[in-house]
């Protein structure tokens, strides 16, 4: 289970981007064969981008700095200026990306409900707007995103039918599709389902490696060879380009073999905890949406910050997201201890 790499006795559940390269991790990056990632020719970076083309049946990878980069530049060689993307209203391409699809590629969003951050096939097919036919009113609808496991959706999974159905409507509607797959391994070790075969119908994946992976940077974006191409430039253009990237990339190689079958224990964790407080008097989860690695909180009233003040207090760290729900994430630092010391945490606040 859970291993204690950082040095501090508090038991950070604020995301799991907080971890710390674990001690084989950081041996890897040591050393961890290098050339110049803008040349061309860093090994180590050629072998991790092969290895997540390969796993996910894609022709090619690129390798970036962050997820919302390669989402970015997943939107931008897939859209021209004036086009709309469709994504769930709760997104992480929507909240949480500083509206880098209107500033970067031009495009204005239509937003979708969703259900745990789950969109429903015939809404998206209601969301796609085509210029043509429209007498120049509408913009032109060109890629439909999709987010596995869904951040705001409290970990949710999409059903593998839902996200062919989807797939299926985007490509009959000339729209490509893209996976905004930062947890996707999540995803994978819940369902088992191979990635190939979860990805299968998307046009681009990105794959995050600092979050449930514990990576300390970086992401992959996968694809056709002609939209890795385009990507490559748009990296470029938006200041992407790293050099001896490799000591990087070998932790995320490192992630790969080590840290993804263990992703099942940050799922048990949090079901644990989730079900602990469930049962609290001030709180509430819906249980179904506990399905990875997030748990997000109802709070009885408007209380939420001084709650994530009061659990500080205690030497445990959340994040709230409005007046009323709190966030909690497990990942490869938190022990069954840190489960029950939360556990405790909370009980007092009842």
């Amino acid at each position: 289970m859970g291993v204690r790499y950082a040095a501090s006795d508090r038991v950070d559940l604020r995301s799991d981007t907080v971890t710390q390269p674990t001690p084989g991790m950081r041996r890897a990056m040591a050393e961890a064969d290098v050339g110049d990632d803008v040349l061309g020719d860093d090994p180590t970076v050629i072998e991790l981008q092969n290895r997540l083309a390969r796993l996910t049946g894609k022709d090619a990878a690129l390798f970036v700095p962050s997820g919302t980069m390669s989402n970015a530049i997943s939107i931008r060689a897939q859209t021209s200026p004036g086009d709309e993307i469709v994504a769930e209203r709760h997104s992480h391409i929507y909240i949480y990306e500083g509206g880098g699809y209107a500033a970067l590629s031009g495009c204005s969003i239509a937003l979708v409900p969703g259900v745990r951050g789950i969109m429903r096939p015939e809404d998206v097919k209601n969301s796609i707007r085509k210029g043509d036919g429209s007498l120049g009113h509408y913009p032109n609808g060109s890629l439909v995103c999709v987010e596995n496991t869904s951040n705001r959706g409290g970990g949710a999974i999409y059903p593998q039918e839902t996200m062919d159905s989807i797939c299926k409507i985007a490509k009959d509607n000339n729209c490509n599709s893209h996976l905004d797959g930062a947890r996707m391994f999540n995803a994978v070790v819940a369902t088992g389902t191979p990635p190939d075969r979860m990805v299968r119908d998307f046009d681009t994946v990105s794959i995050c490696l600092s979050k449930g992976l514990g990576s300390p940077v970086g992401s992959v974006l996968v694809g056709s060879n002609e939209t890795i191409s385009l990507a490559h430039r748009w990296r470029k253009m938006f200041g992407g380009g790293m050099r001896q990237a490799g000591i990087i990339a070998a932790a995320g190689i490192y992630a790969l073999e080590n840290h993804v079958e263990r992703l099942i224990e940050d799922h048990l964790n949090a079901h644990a905890l989730a079900e602990s407080i469930n049962d609290m008097d001030g709180f509430t989860i819906d249980m179904e949406s506990v399905e990875t690695n997030m748990v997000y909180i109802r709070t009885a009233g408007e209380n939420a910050e001084h709650i994530v003040q009061k659990l500080s207090e205690d030497g445990i760290d959340v994040l709230s997201i409005d007046e009323s729900n709190i966030r909690v994430v497990t990942h490869l630092h938190i022990t069954p201890e840190d489960i029950e010391r939360t556990i405790s945490a909370f009980s007092k606040l009842t």
